[in-house]
């Protein structure tokens, strides 16, 4: 038996529309239908993959205004940053499709008494386990890797956001994609479950929770399938006593609201120095109490909902919690009244382990305030993390922040004197609780292919 998913539009609370999800039975022909395709998708040529990549990056840019408005009518994205959204996977598809060619090719070594090749094949189907919060950009930045790879693959986006879901597959199919290379199933989390299971599913992707996380690595560890994952982070971001501060409240700013502050690699804990915190702080809560909230469909809107109800009521009981033990409240903290799932942008202060503003992540607007006795304090609270996603360094001294970036900040990626999201030509990926493996930046087109030596002896 399957049951209906429905779609809630966070600003306003009304519905959108009904899904019918998918029975155990037919998702697992889903699964045959992508083995079969790639049985010939695998041996198309990367240049023809390619090619197909770069149509589907053009399709996006031409239909760019309605998939912005489709992303803040699922889940309250502002408008503005959907047109950045669909921009960087554009972004992904032409530089997969270009740097795919090489990072394909074999390799040549010379043995003694012969020789050999490195080829990178594709092993065959995929399945993707993604979130909601950047519903295209999660979904491309893994399927154009692997599809330029030769894999197949099948999605199991978020249930709140099934109509982009579909509008993806669309896409690879206007653009030239063979049936069935790329499918977005309409399962719940059960479902996705039971096909890591699947005997011609070879790899699992998941981007999400790192408790989900590691029930979905425990389950492809038994089946003896690869995984790769993105999970959660709390990033710090530190504010040397020689930072810019203006410049630093800038970037903090946008690093904490962005997506409506349900970002992964967002900002969440600002750790500055004692000898600068007063004056950042003051400009900090002052630029975060001006961030203009409302309807996200407004160009000019810097922040929208939360995607969910649960997920708001989830960052009160969360904001409660810390001031209970101790943290205060210089802005924000309560959800405002009034349709839709909005809260506020907010900022905690005197936050101290043991909150869930210090040891957590809040998933929305909700910035922690941590002074630290000198620069040396700083990076030990920055570190002070089971998470290891991304972080920032502010210093007017750049070599300095290099090496601290380098080898004093255990993330997988780091700003300095900014804030920046992905890049395409940039691996992204964490350490910790954060999850392993990498992807775009030419490094994701490996995660999921047999590197196969072969040698050839001389006669």
């Amino acid at each position: 038996m399957s049951g209906t998913s429905t779609t809630i539009n966070p600003s306003t609370g009304e519905k959108i529309a009904d899904y019918q999800i998918l029975t155990d039975a037919e998702a697992s022909a889903a699964v045959d239908r992508a083995d079969e395709a790639f049985k010939t998708w695998r041996l198309e040529k990367p240049e023809n993959r390619g090619k197909i990549l770069n149509r589907l990056a053009d399709l996006i840019e031409e239909r760019q205004e309605a998939l912005s408005q489709l992303m803040t009518r699922e889940m309250g994205k502002p408008i503005s940053q959907g047109y950045q959204e669909c921009e960087l996977c554009a972004a992904i598809c032409r530089y997969t499709a270009k740097q795919g060619l090489e990072q394909l090719k074999d390799e040549s070594r010379e043995l003694e008494g012969g020789r050999a090749l490195v080829s990178y094949r594709p092993i065959g189907v995929i399945l993707g386990i993604q979130p909601w919060n950047f519903p295209m950009y999660q979904v491309i930045r893994y399927s154009a890797s692997n599809i330029m790879a030769g894999n197949t693959t099948v999605l199991k986006h978020a249930s709140n956001v099934f109509g982009m879901a579909q509008e993806i597959e669309k896409l690879y199919l206007d653009a030239g994609l063979p049936k069935n290379v790329y499918q977005s199933l309409i399962l719940d989390g059960k479902g996705a479950s039971k096909l890591i299971d699947h005997p011609k599913v070879r790899g699992v992707t998941f981007t999400g929770s790192d408790d989900t996380g590691k029930k979905i690595a425990e389950a492809a560890g038994k089946v003896v399938k690869k995984t790769v994952l993105e999970l959660g982070s709390n990033d710090a971001y530190v504010v040397l006593s020689d930072a810019d501060i203006d410049l630093a409240v800038e970037a903090c700013v946008q690093a904490r609201i962005v997506n409506n502050g349900e970002t992964c690699v967002a900002g969440k804990r600002f750790v500055a120095s004692a000898a600068i915190y007063d004056e950042f702080r003051d400009k900090f809560v002052k630029q975060m109490a001006a961030i203009k909230v409302g309807d996200p469909t407004d160009k000019d809107t810097q922040l929208g909902p939360i995607a969910r109800e649960d997920l708001r009521d989830t960052i009160q009981e969360q904001v409660d919690k810390s001031l209970a033990n101790g943290a205060t409240c210089a802005v924000g903290g309560k959800v405002p009244d009034g349709k839709g799932f909005f809260y506020p942008n907010t900022v905690l202060e005197n936050v101290k382990p043991g909150m869930p503003a210090y040891d957590g992540e809040i998933f929305g607007p909700v910035a922690s305030l941590i002074k630290a006795k000198d620069d040396e304090d700083a990076m030990r609270i920055a570190n002070d993390s089971r998470y290891g996603l991304g972080g920032g360094l502010f210093s007017k001294n750049e070599d300095r922040a290099i090496e601290l970036a380098r080898n004093h900040f255990d993330t997988g990626m780091i700003n300095i004197n900014g804030y920046n999201l992905a890049k395409p030509q940039l691996p992204f990926g964490g350490v910790k609780d954060s999850g392993y493996g990498r992807e775009h930046g030419g490094f994701g087109i490996r995660e999921f292919v047999n590197i196969k030596a072969i040698m050839i002896n001389a006669a």
